[in-house]
């Protein structure tokens, strides 16, 4: 009988005094994933139970996520990407991560772990962005043209309301209807969702301070890595979903085609939450992955 995984958790100190959560299970060749915004480390759950028996994978909440610290002064917190690819190599130093290592991102997770090859690229052995974009994802949000004008108003609206009020304000929070809100809005697909699965995220964003959430979307609708894609240099995958309502799937077709060597899987059925929904197909060759 094979032995379980090693399982470690900790807390990483940043330079300005957060406390990061990260889990390590297994050991061998580092993996370590990146969430997207208002999401915590059970997202990665499947990814964890495939490849722990073999490497190193090593999990992570962001500033205000999760079991992580609450920045002390969130007005004045710095929730931008680059930012959190700086925690990203503060986490992966106290998880014992030896260079260089595989990087996963979901979602604003891609953005985290694109930023993280442009500040230190030798840290980096092989990129894999899942369902997310390289630039300004609000501009491309659902192909709404005024995505980045209604949130610009929902935060402004927070911004004049108090913290019970500005909870109502956000999307999918815990209730009795957010597995099928989830389902209808194409965060999720309605017939692989998971209700347990779907759950622990709405669950968590429910007990999120708004003002985090709002303030790292704003941080990351401004993030742009374009011109830095063509000086990519290490073996890229990109997992792009065939029905992701959330990130449009030319998204993903357009970083393949920015990024040397780059190489394109798209999740047939796909949704933005397909790391969840099709756990299988992701891990291992399927007739339901289309490589372009």
């Amino acid at each position: 009988m094979n032995a379980l995984p090693t399982l470690r958790t900790g807390f990483a100190r940043t330079d300005d005094g957060e406390q990061l959560y990260w889990r390590s299970a297994g050991s061998g060749p580092p993996l370590v994933g990146c969430n997207g915004v208002g999401v915590s480390v059970f997202f990665w759950k499947y990814i964890v139970q495939r490849f722990a028996p073999t490497h190193q994978v090593i999990v992570w909440d962001y500033r205000g996520h999760g079991r992580s610290t609450l920045p002390r002064d969130i007005p004045r917190a710095d929730l931008s990407i680059p930012r959190n690819a700086r925690d990203l190599f503060t986490v992966m130093d106290a998880a014992g991560a030896r260079d260089p290592a595989v990087l996963l991102g979901h979602s604003m997770g891609c953005q985290v772990i694109l930023e993280a090859h442009r500040q230190a690229p030798s840290r980096v052995r092989a990129l894999i962005p899942m369902f997310g974009t390289f630039a300004r994802p609000l501009d491309t949000f659902m192909d709404l043209r005024n995505a980045r004008a209604i949130f610009e108003r929902l935060r402004d609206l927070a911004a004049r309301t108090d913290r019970a009020s500005r909870r109502l304000l956000l999307p999918l929070y815990a209730s009795p209807l957010a597995f099928d809100v989830s389902r209808l809005t194409g965060l999720v697909d309605r017939y692989y969702a998971n209700r347990t699965d779907v759950g622990r995220y709405t669950d968590h964003l429910g007990h999120m301070h708004p003002d985090v959430f709002l303030g790292m979307v704003a941080a990351m609708a401004e993030h742009d890595l374009t011109e830095h894609l063509p000086h990519i240099d290490v073996p890229t995958l990109i997992f792009g979903g065939e029905r992701d309502a959330f990130t449009p799937l030319h998204r993903s077709r357009v970083m393949a085609e920015l990024i040397p060597g780059a190489e394109l899987t798209i999740i047939a059925d796909g949704s933005h939450a397909a790391i969840i929904e099709q756990p299988p197909t992701i891990t291992s060759p399927s007739s339901r992955r289309k490589r372009c």
